[in-house]
């Protein structure tokens, strides 16, 4: 069984760290080799960095940047953000980081989650998932930041990716995107439901135990944070925070029963 991971995930624009809420006015909150720093130093168990203006401004990654936080982070790296081709995940896996996240481009073409997967091995290719309620209520994937609806229901591309050889899948849920007012437990649950790999959510987390409750009750082996590892307090402060390994092991042994 796979031990439950608690991820810290970090949005960049302009090569700053921003955070957002709901996808919109992304708040800069510092400089994200600083943060990968803190974070070594915290023993996160994973660390995702997503640059958010990539894909929406038709960018290839910025491979010096990605060299730079590959080089100082000490635990497992995903990166995502501006991925397209198999000549791009095989650059950034080449330089040392262990997986690499499609979104858009896995819906524009999911044989290329095959192709990806082919080159570099399915535990390194992670479909992210920006999913919201569309005008009619249902839950939709959106691409470019939350910008463009696909038209297609997250439960069905969740299976269509895990068969095409995804490793992994994250869940973000617009949203409750930035809000720390808890996960999107109805979502949460059907993804999981839909899904044989690995499932990772994110989006709304304001506490400990919103991860746990991933955990213990839904069976979801990897539980992300933006806001609650940024942010500090009723003013939000920006404060990088993790929580130590002897409270994060605790918290796991609750969630398992152990």
């Amino acid at each position: 069984m796979l031990r439950p991971r608690i991820i810290p995930c970090l949005l960049v624009r302009n090569k700053g760290l921003v955070k957002t809420v709901g996808f919109q006015d992304g708040k800069y909150v510092g400089d994200p080799i600083n943060a990968v720093r803190i974070f070594n130093e915290k023993e996160a168990d994973e660390l995702m960095i997503i640059d958010i203006d990539a894909t929406a401004k038709s960018q290839e990654p910025d491979i010096g940047m990605i060299k730079k936080w590959a080089a100082e982070c000490r635990m497992p790296l995903c990166y995502g953000g501006g991925v397209h081709s198999v000549s791009h995940a095989k650059t950034i896996i080449g330089l040392g980081v262990e997986k690499v996240a499609i979104s858009s481009a896995a819906i524009a073409n999911p044989q290329l989650i095959a192709e990806i997967a082919g080159e570099v091995g399915n535990q390194s290719v992670i479909v992210v998932l920006d999913v919201r309620r569309n005008k009619s209520g249902e839950h939709e994937v959106f691409t470019h930041n939350g910008v463009r609806g696909t038209g297609r229901e997250p439960g069905d591309l969740v299976q269509e990716f895990q068969n095409l050889g995804a490793g992994e899948i994250v869940v973000n849920c617009i949203d409750r995107d930035g809000t720390m007012q808890g996960y999107d437990i109805e979502l949460a649950r059907r993804m999981r439901d839909a899904s044989k790999v690995p499932m990772t959510f994110l989006g709304g987390a304001g506490s400990l135990d919103d991860m746990r409750f991933l955990f213990s009750e839904l069976g979801i082996m990897g539980a992300a944070a933006g806001s609650l590892f940024v942010f500090k307090g009723i003013y939000k402060a920006v404060l990088i925070n993790y929580p130590s390994p002897e409270t994060k092991d605790l918290l796991i042994r609750k969630a398992l029963a152990l």
